[in-house]
């Protein structure tokens, strides 16, 4: 979906609110610990799709439970809205936390040849070192 500054502001604000209904409204113990990272809205605020991120084994849980809801969930959104539509919501996991969770424990694996001294060429000077004391044996 194209976001221009003025549906990215309504975006915040539906997430606002959309986090104020999760929190206090609807009364799921299945939603703890569940994070709206993202709201994108339609330029005709008829759509909005909602990024939900959660621990990844309850991926599939949460987007039902979510789906089951949703039709409350947009009733109680019609209330604390201002907006003549009422946006029609599609729950999205976000996925973007497990692959930069993926990328830290990538990092965290340094091989241990980076930590080589290397001259101006990226060859090992250690290597030198041990070439110099080869032939001085000699």
């Amino acid at each position: 979906m194209k976001q221009t500054p003025m549906t990215r502001r309504l975006g915040e604000q539906l997430r606002e609110k959309l986090g104020y209904i999760l929190l206090f409204e609807i009364s799921d113990p299945r939603l703890e610990l569940v994070t709206l990272t993202g709201v994108e809205v339609s330029q005709d605020r008829s759509f909005a799709r909602v990024f939900v991120s959660c621990e990844g084994d309850r991926y599939e849980e949460v987007l039902d439970v979510l789906n089951a809801a949703k039709g409350r969930i947009r009733g109680l959104l019609a209330r604390s809205l201002d907006w003549r539509v009422t946006p029609e919501l599609q729950f999205k996991i976000d996925r973007s936390t497990d692959e930069a969770e993926a990328i830290s424990r990538a990092l965290e694996n340094v091989p241990a040849t980076l930590a080589v001294e290397k001259d101006e060429f990226g060859y090992p000077i250690e290597d030198a070192d041990v070439e110099k004391d080869m032939s001085d044996e000699q």
